[in-house]
């Protein structure tokens, strides 16, 4: 999935020149903890929330509320800004937004064109959202993971056995980590099986592959078959 669908935008930014006092009420006003600085339209620094409470705690101590309230007034942006910006692309897929944003360990990056210009911004909560999507949680079905030996056609005999109990298929990951060799991990969600032959599901895929877990989303149920 590609960032330029999950980014939020439009982009709210601050001048290089604002006030903190301003750029505080900004991310106060519009729920974010982010913001792009810009210079006559081109992007220079970002600014967090947590760079705003590190410039208003360094002398807050010392002064009484109308001395702090003069002080974030007259601070600019660009004094407590953070220069290096780190950017990712609009084409980028969100994993490596996410893979960057813990490398860095930042909460959130702009996001620009292929001309380097802004054009939205990816936070935690877009990449949170983007999650939720693909995995198809919010259709509150069933999830169940299991190894399978790494055979052609083999994650499709599984989802066979599903879809005759009437399931439909919400999501399939797959990956070889921390499976053993030639084995793979297989993470599916599907809904519409009857609750009351779930049971009857498992104990069919038990002779086909190694079960680790269920998870019912619905009826908050939960099942585990090894520890693993």
């Amino acid at each position: 999935m590609l960032i330029r669908y999950w980014m939020s935008k439009p982009v709210i930014t601050v001048e290089k020149n604002d006030s903190m006092q301003q750029a505080a009420t900004l991310m106060k006003e519009n729920h974010i903890r982010l913001l792009p600085v810009v210079d006559k339209g081109k992007l220079c620094g970002i600014l967090s929330d947590r760079d705003l409470k590190r410039a208003s705690a360094s002398d807050a101590t010392s002064l009484d509320v109308h001395e702090l309230l003069y002080l974030i007034a007259k601070i600019k942006v660009g004094d407590i800004m953070t220069r290096n910006v780190v950017t990712v692309h609009q084409d980028w897929t969100v994993e490596e937004a996410a893979n960057l944003m813990l490398e860095h360990k930042i909460s959130g990056a702009p996001v620009v064109d292929d001309n380097g210009q802004l054009c939205g911004v990816i936070t935690q909560t877009d990449l949170f959202k983007a999650t939720l999507y693909i995995t198809g949680l919010k259709k509150r079905g069933f999830h169940l993971a299991l190894v399978l030996e790494d055979t052609p056609g083999c994650i499709m005999e599984i989802v066979s056995v599903i879809r005759k109990f009437g399931g439909r298929m919400a999501s399939i990951l797959s990956t070889y980590e921390r499976a053993p060799a030639g084995f793979r991990n297989v993470y599916l969600r599907f809904t519409d099986v009857s609750r009351d032959r779930i049971d009857d599901l498992l104990e069919i895929l038990r002779g086909k592959a190694k079960l680790r877990y269920m998870v019912d989303h619905r009826e908050n149920r939960r099942i585990l078959f090894d520890n693993h």
